[in-house]
């Protein structure tokens, strides 16, 4: 064989080699996302979980260059969409916008429910949280909670808020009831919007309303803010004090946002939705924006999110104990 025929044959073996090589790294490189993802959101287009999604949804969808949808399944106080992800493909295209209710108070509400939320679900990321804003109408004489705490104590029973049964607002108001030593009286509503609206027209005399939905009556007067519920105060209401500043030691209570997966979806997959959203929350823009719509950011990695929901199950499963409150 000549020189220059052993040299083509050399070569040739080698390019052979060279593009098994390529093609075999090809086949190892995750190939998610490969279609759209679904953001299962278990309340009606408008509220805050719904709004949180699409801040989130937009810029992710352009990282991953796949779309991001939001795929509205309200019913059943969540468990409807609650239970489609549990069930669904472990694959990272259907996931859960998930919140309090659905994994932290339903599990002390039901007696029994179609998923488990520890057992069925892989974390990713927790993405912000709002507190609820201790609101009254105008024509309550109660310029701080202080004065509303008084106010209750002289008129027993004579004051009204309005929540959904068994939601985290109901709770944290019963929370706030049992440690203020004050009998204010529950009207059970159907949603948290109809809430809003016979407080605004002074059917009942106060609320604690999530921040996303409350601040716009606020900001225009139609509401009084006495408090905010969190730890800290609001970035957008660095004025209003916390109900532990105003003199309930400890109290704490606020809504939260996190994004989880149906049980055993690969950690590849996890850790690749994790890191998108951190950068997400950590872009000045978007921060912006979630901060405007009232939403305090935050980021946590998977093992941060699980410790947290288990922590929240038990809180939440005290504070139904607590109300008496049951779904059946």
């Amino acid at each position: 064989m000549s020189l220059d025929r052993s040299l083509f044959c050399v070569l040739t073996g080698a390019g052979t080699l060279a593009l098994v090589a390529v093609a075999a790294h090809a086949q190892d490189k995750p190939s998610f996302p490969a279609k759209p993802i679904r953001f299962i959101v278990p309340l009606t287009a408008g509220g805050p979980t719904d709004m949180i999604g699409r801040i989130i949804a937009s810029p992710l969808s352009a990282a991953l260059n796949q779309p991001v949808v939001i795929d509205n399944r309200p019913g059943a106080a969540g468990n409807i969409a609650a239970e489609m992800v549990a069930k669904a493909p472990p694959d990272g295209y259907t996931l859960f916008l998930a919140g309090p209710g659905n994994l932290a108070i339903n599990p002390s509400l039901f007696s029994k429910l179609p998923y488990d939320p520890v057992r069925d679900f892989a974390p990713i990321i927790l993405m912000g949280t709002a507190p609820y804003v201790v609101v009254v109408h105008p024509s309550v004489p109660a310029k701080t909670l202080q004065e509303l705490i008084r106010l209750a104590r002289a008129r027993p029973g004579e004051l009204d808020y309005g929540a959904v049964t068994g939601n985290a607002a109901h709770l944290a108001t019963e929370l706030f009831r049992h440690m203020a030593k004050i009998n204010i009286v529950h009207i059970p509503y159907k949603g948290a919007a109809v809430a809003t609206t016979d407080l605004l027209a002074g059917q009942i005399q106060l609320s604690f309303a999530s921040a996303p939905g409350s601040m716009p009556h606020v900001q225009s007067g139609k509401l009084r803010a006495l408090a905010v519920t969190s730890a800290t105060r609001m970035s957008t209401l660095p004025n209003i004090p916390t109900v532990d500043e105003s003199g309930i030691k400890g109290f704490e209570a606020a809504v939260w946002y996190g994004l989880v997966a149906p049980a055993r979806t690969p950690r590849s997959v996890i850790d690749l939705l994790n890191s998108e959203i951190v950068k997400i929350i950590r872009n000045p823009g978007h921060r912006e924006k979630l901060i405007a719509n009232n939403f305090e950011p935050a980021t946590s990695t998977p093992e941060q999110f699980q410790a947290f929901i288990k922590s929240e199950i038990d809180k939440w499963g005290r504070a139904v104990k607590l109300s008496g409150a049951t779904a059946e």
